[in-house]
């Protein structure tokens, strides 16, 4: 067993603890599962297939492991990269190439040909539309020092619909579409090896089905994919984070578990709406499954569940939250120092705001210091303390999408505080 295929078995036990996998995090690492058949763990994962054809790859990983992705590859062949599939078009699935295509090109061989569905081409014209803002949050939700995002991407050669068969020197890829984190999302399923590159459908953590600063995930298109895959009986489940997962029931529990935790979301939310709640009772309402969270590969660690809960409210009814004076509101600073001078200045309400962290009451605590900091947005003393409620919520939060968002929110308050 090489040490990637270890990892997997430590992951599965759940004997990593803290330093279980993360899909913001990787190990490094390539290593053949069986003859034909490799396995590239990095941010993102690439499958490899050999055939007599050439190497086919099943996403090509991101600009950070590009050369690392060559070096493990021309470790073990020496073949050209005859096919890549992107699963999606999120920028760690695409940016792969560039080593293995300079040196095509060097040797004056073939260029590779790249398979994406027919939707991937819209995403990277979305993408540079909105080069500034995808830069911003990027930054915000994984700490980068400087916002910076990709303006070009390498485009695919063919665009495909529902499904598609490919054959690559007699080896079939068969690939499905399904929406779920995305709406160009493809998954491979590779019979002669019983493999399934599922890309992020399966991330080794609770969904990233809720997002809060990305755009509409598809949790039951999602759930129903994986319910494909659970019907292929697969040995191998290669996902696009973390390490592989190994042996048909390993594999079909943690398909079947993971479509299990988005059906319960989505039948509590979509039931709630139907008996007409707002958002904020739906919000609370909805029960999720410890027993399923707990799971090494499902915990809540990249995003949160709870956000679930809005993405589906998003999909199904729309931006209004059923609260009237949301509808045409007042600024957020008009109506906070409309608060704050009800409850004797904003100082007074940042003393509450400190009072209800102290006692864990954070939800409120972060309410109280945002109404604090909209009505008084000079104050040092507020932006102390704002800062302080950011920073005690954003490490009591388990997933990167909160503790990011927490966490810029603490530093924004940290530098007016200190700035003259």
């Amino acid at each position: 067993m090489g040490d990637l295929l270890e990892l997997s078995e430590r992951a599965w036990q759940g004997t990593l603890q803290k330093n279980h996998v993360h899909p913001g995090r990787a190990y490094l690492g390539f290593e053949e599962l069986e003859p034909g058949l490799g396995f590239m763990s990095a941010f993102s994962n690439v499958g490899v297939l050999d055939t007599e054809e050439g190497l086919v790859f099943l996403d090509t990983s991101s600009l950070f492991h590009a050369n690392a992705l060559h070096e493990a590859i021309r470790s073990w062949s020496d073949k050209s990269v005859h096919t890549a599939v992107y699963t999606h078009g999120h920028v760690d699935h695409v940016f792969g190439l560039l080593r293995f295509e300079q040196e095509a090109r060097a040797k004056g061989g073939p260029a590779t040909h790249v398979i994406a569905h027919e939707r991937c081409p819209e995403r990277f014209e979305r993408y540079v539309l909105t080069n500034g803002y995808n830069a911003i949050i990027n930054q915000r939700q994984f700490g980068f020092d400087e916002p910076v995002f990709p303006d070009r991407f390498r485009e695919p050669d063919e665009t495909i619909g529902k499904s598609h068969s490919v054959e690559v020197g007699g080896i079939r890829i068969e690939l499905n579409h399904d929406r779920g984190e995305t709406d160009d999302h493809l998954w491979a399923w590779v019979p002669q090896h019983r493999a399934l590159y599922t890309g992020d459908l399966f991330i080794w953590a609770s969904p990233n089905c809720g997002n809060p600063q990305k755009v509409q995930r598809y949790p039951r298109d999602w759930s129903a994919a994986l319910r494909r895959m659970q019907d292929l009986r697969a040995h191998w489940l290669l996902p696009g984070h973390g390490p592989p997962i190994v042996g048909e029931e390993r594999v079909a529990r943690a398909l079947g578990e993971t479509a299990t935790l988005l059906e319960t979301i989505c039948d509590q939310t979509l039931g709630l709406m139907n008996e007409g709640a707002r958002l904020d009772d739906v919000i609370h309402a909805v029960e999720l499954p410890s027993e399923l969270l707990e799971r090494p590969y499902l915990r809540p660690i990249y995003d949160d569940p709870r956000f679930i809960v809005r993405n589906l409210w998003r999909l199904y009814g729309g931006w209004y939250d059923g609260n009237p004076a949301h509808l045409i509101p007042p600024r957020e600073a008009e109506l906070a120092q409309a608060l704050a001078s009800l409850a004797g200045g904003a100082s007074a309400v940042a003393a509450e705001a400190e009072r209800r962290a102290a006692n864990d009451e954070l939800e409120l605590a972060c309410e109280l210091a945002e109404i604090a900091a909209r009505a008084a947005p000079d104050d040092s003393r507020v932006h102390e303390v704002r800062s302080a409620v950011y920073s005690q919520r954003a490490e009591s939060e388990t997933s990167l999408m909160a503790k990011g968002i927490f966490s810029e929110a603490a530093r924004q308050s940290a530098n007016k505080k200190s700035s003259p």
